[in-house]
């Protein structure tokens, strides 16, 4: 009997480990496994300034990153091993959100709308006779 695979759902905020496939000026790709690669910028390696990213990873290494964000369209996950603890007295004390209302125009007070119609039916109706 074969077992079916299951697949790892990630979610923003899990802490995740990898493997550095590739380096570039601009970060760090890491393999997730079941087919899932992020990309840790590299404003998220450390904190500070980062003068080479070759100094901090090499292809092969295992790392540990926070993922940061996920797209919801592209699938695109960013990591973060600068990050590596979720603060969840923030999600405590969220501010309520104050909605702004907004007033459109509309003509509800005035006397018009269905009425000028229901005026003007008759007159339309004998225009449409004589022309059919």
């Amino acid at each position: 009997m074969r077992r079916k695979k299951m697949m790892m759902v990630l979610k923003v905020g899990m802490k995740v480990r990898g493997t550095v496939t590739g380096i570039q000026p601009y970060g760090v790709f890491v393999d997730l496994g079941d087919q899932n690669q992020g990309l840790i910028h590299i404003s998220e390696c450390r904190s500070g300034y980062v003068a080479d990213i070759n100094q901090l990873f090499s292809v092969g290494d295992s790392v540990e990153t926070l993922i940061i964000d996920i797209d919801e369209f592209t699938g695109k996950i960013s990591l973060s091993t600068r990050a590596q603890a979720v603060n969840l007295n923030v999600l405590k004390h969220l501010k309520p959100v104050h909605r702004r209302r907004y007033h459109y125009w509309t003509d509800y007070q005035l006397s018009i709308g269905f009425t000028s119609l229901a005026e003007m039916r008759g007159e339309w109706l004998n225009e449409a006779e004589k022309i059919f």
